[in-house]
């Protein structure tokens, strides 16, 4: 006598398939869910020691050195990069001797500029700590943003005034869309845009401005969903 089947013998394949969506999906949740809740990607403070004890305060500070020195392609391409260690040694590169005199260097033999001179020797980069880092699922274009006015200040705060680097703004979804929805607040002549301690003076100064620039650059910010999350 041949046996009968409840259920017919497709649906065990059916029912596994089902318990590895079910348990996948339950673990791919789980890293999202850690990955975009992280200090590294969300919370405002995050403040990693880096191997060259940098201080913007001193320099984007007190000797005015402009973001785009180190940061040079935040107005060109999508990334901001970390700048090169050819851009740290222009100013602190050991001293050589050159027809007879010694060029001058700015603290070149500090021990705290080893790693910087380890990696000018050796061709290794420096193992910088990122700090600002979106999801690998959202699109962000710095250099759309910085042509159209919207200073640094807005996304990382007033680094200029920081001996230590740290996430100023939690840089959530919502906060973005904030800002895309109501632009005006954030923006300013393209000219001050690293002029990090630039003001038009007022709220009310401030709005009547973004609102101007807004006119006269066509800009109008999207929310759907593809303008980030391509």
């Amino acid at each position: 006598m041949s046996q009968r089947f409840l259920f017919p013998r497709w649906t065990n394949k059916f029912l596994a398939l089902l318990g590895v969506l079910i348990l996948g999906g339950g673990a791919y949740a789980s890293v999202l869910f850690l990955g975009v809740t992280s200090p590294e990607t969300l919370n405002t403070g995050y403040r990693p020691l880096q191997p060259v004890p940098f201080s913007h305060a001193l320099h984007a500070g007190e000797l005015k050195m402009d973001c785009k020195y180190c940061h040079a392609s935040v107005d060109k391409s999508a990334h901001s990069q970390i700048p090169a260690t050819q851009t740290c040694v222009n100013c602190h590169a050991p001293k050589r001797v050159k027809d007879g005199p010694k060029w001058s260097a700015i603290h070149s033999e500090s021990p705290k500029l080893k790693p910087v001179r380890e990696s000018w020797r050796t061709g290794e980069s420096v193992d910088w700590v990122r700090i600002h880092r979106l999801p690998d699922y959202v699109y962000f274009n710095h250099a759309a943003h910085v042509n159209r006015g919207v200073s640094c200040v807005t996304c990382h705060g007033r680094v200029d005034q920081m001996e230590i680097v740290y996430q100023a703004k939690n840089q959530s979804m919502a906060w973005c869309l904030d800002c895309h929805r109501n632009p005006e607040p954030h923006l300013r002549p393209v000219e001050e845009v690293t002029n990090l301690a630039w003001s038009a003076g007022s709220e009310e100064a401030q709005l009547a401005l973004g609102k101007k620039l807004r006119e006269e650059n066509n800009i109008h910010p999207q929310v759907n969903c593809a303008v980030c999350h391509r």
